[in-house]
């Protein structure tokens, strides 16, 4: 018949040597189960379904002592009543444990879409910001449980980041979206949705005609004489360093190369390091690019561009050599972060400015100095930005320049419009030019609006 479950009850009951149950005399399928090593948990238990063939299902409500006797009836009845309206609550709690975590959705995310149907730059850079940002903060988490505040709380917390945490935000939405299809959260689940963005300054750098001069002085120097360095002279090792008409450092014909190639055709950096020999067509002066960022691409080859080419050793399948050129599997040049940094510094593209934190405050040392860190004030990617807009302010016309640099929308080539000025200085110098023919008495002939009056 069972017992009133209280605390007197609790307090009474002592573990036997196998696991048994005591059930309350007033709530139908309330009770205590009690294990062999003490521990004590309360319980409901319910039928699933109707009729005396239907199954029964037992679930765990809190454990002893967590909860009160009471506190614990509360809780076993509205399971109960559940039932009864069709709420299984045991099976709910399976699928819940059984649900994936936002690191288990996001591995399969990348294995299975990414990975398949994205470049390999582009996976590389999808993994990086959800190993980076997403996993440590959220990726412990049942997917399905995640809501909108906690993705726009990840989202205040990279302020000092905007580019990168926007970039969270629509690699997050992306994922969901993903999820959803897939059956692994709730379809139209997206907590990314509605979390405004921040506002992204771009940053285009374009190279004027005196830095294009430092800069070709830099790049003769590094190649033939060496570009000098400093030593500190107060390091212990300093003794042990080149007399300082020795302390030049000469780049190989590579790298200086793959800079003059950036800057005479406009092409992304990976399409210079991975360019190959036989995509180039010297004939007819263009290299084919099978997959670029925009897919398969034609890169126009100027005189300039050849001109490099045809001097250039070949050693290897690649243009660009890397580490690994020659070998059975060779791979392509990594990148020209340390070639770039020695040139950008004798060409004068790096500044010195005081170190601040992301809420604009000035960093000092131990003895209170302010940090001074050097910044580069030009990059790789300023070089096709320089490419576009000598090409803009030429008045070749943006559709033939978005050509040249293999962008997929007109829209992207717009960015260089505000270059692209010979048109309107031309449609502007013929309209002034006849304005001032009038005034000043000369023959010309003004074209009158239809609905206006000529002057009499």
């Amino acid at each position: 018949m069972g017992v009133r479950i209280n605390k007197r009850l609790v307090d009474s009951l002592k573990p036997k040597g196998e696991e048994f149950f005591e059930w309350d005399s007033e709530l139908h399928g309330f009770g205590i189960r009690v294990r062999p090593s003490g521990a004590m948990s309360y319980v409901a238990k319910y039928r699933v379904g109707r009729g005396r063939g239907a199954p029964t299902r037992r679930v765990t409500i809190a454990p002893v002592g967590k909860v009160t006797p009471e506190e614990a009836r509360t809780l076993a009845k509205r399971v109960i009543a559940d039932a009864v309206r069709g709420h299984d609550t045991g099976e709910e709690r399976k699928k819940a444990r059984e649900a994936p975590t936002l690191s288990e959705v996001a591995d399969q995310f990348l294995a299975q879409h990414v990975l398949a149907k994205r470049k390999t730059t582009t996976a590389i850079s999808y993994a990086g910001v959800i190993k980076r940002d997403i996993k440590p903060a959220l990726g412990s988490r049942k997917a399905d449980s995640i809501s909108r505040a906690d993705v726009a709380r990840l989202h205040t917390n990279m302020a000092d980041r905007p580019i990168q945490a926007n970039r969270m935000l629509a690699i997050m939405g992306k994922l969901f979206a993903w999820a959803g299809g897939r059956g692994l959260v709730a379809e139209g689940l997206n907590p990314a949705r509605g979390i405004e963005k921040y506002r992204e300054n771009g940053r285009e750098r374009f190279l004027t005609t005196e830095e294009l001069t430092r800069l070709g002085a830099a790049l003769i120097e590094a190649e033939t004489v060496g570009i000098p360095y400093e030593v500190d002279e107060t390091s212990p090792k300093a003794k042990h360093a080149p007399k300082p008409e020795n302390r030049r450092v000469v780049l190989g014909p590579h790298a200086v190369a793959a800079i003059r190639l950036l800057l005479f055709t406009g092409a992304r950096l990976r399409e210079i390091l991975h360019l190959q020999w036989s995509q180039v067509d010297f004939e007819r002066g263009i290299a084919f690019l099978p997959d670029t960022k925009t897919g398969q691409k034609r890169l126009m080859l100027s005189t300039a561009a050849l001109r490099v080419l045809a001097d250039l050793p070949r050693v290897g399948k690649f243009v660009i050599v890397g580490a690994s050129a020659g070998a059975e599997r060779e791979r392509p040049r990594a990148d020209l972060q340390r070639p770039w940094a020695l040139v950008a510094r004798r060409a004068g593209f790096i500044e010195r400015a005081a170190e601040v934190t992301p809420e604009g405050k000035p960093v000092a040392d131990e003895h209170g100095a302010p940090v001074v860190v050097e910044r580069a004030t030009v990059r790789l990617h300023d070089l096709r930005h320089s490419f576009a807009s000598v090409g803009a302010g030429s008045g070749l016309g943006l559709t033939i320049v978005g050509k040249l640099l293999g962008h997929a929308q007109p829209a992207t080539t717009a960015r260089y419009s505000h270059l692209d000025a010979d048109p309107l200085r031309r449609a502007a110098d013929s309209i002034s030019d006849k304005i001032s023919a009038a005034m000043e008495g000369r023959a010309t002939a003004l074209v009158i609006p239809a609905f206006g009056r000529a002057p009499q």
